[in-house]
């Protein structure tokens, strides 16, 4: 994230969305697009509702989506070609499958 501190991007590349740097709606659009990324078609209504709930008008929700999907292209492209860079990090997400918890 632009201009964010240094301990928020360490946690974001962690996959800890629960920093409490990330006010609630960054967090709820996090876990939406960790969601998108291990899990798309369980993606539901449901989900979309949560993030109007929390404040994301439905452009800035379809940009999460665009962005999210575009991000799983280019990393699939470049796994199909064995490229690699000395810079990629990677997201250390944990081995359990993702489940999205309560807005509540």
């Amino acid at each position: 994230m632009q201009d964010e501190d240094s301990s928020v991007v360490a946690a974001l590349q962690q996959g800890n969305l629960d920093s409490d740097k990330l006010n609630k709606p960054e967090r709820v659009l996090l876990e939406f697009v960790k969601q998108l990324t291990l899990a798309p078609a369980e993606t539901t209504d449901e989900d979309v509702a949560g993030l109007r709930k929390a404040g994301w008008s439905d452009p800035q929700i379809a940009e999460a989506v665009y962005v999210t999907a575009l991000f799983a292209f280019f990393n699939r492209v470049a796994d199909a070609f064995g490229l690699k860079s000395s810079s990629h990090r990677e997201l250390q997400i944990p081995p359990a499958r993702f489940r999205p918890g309560s807005d509540e």
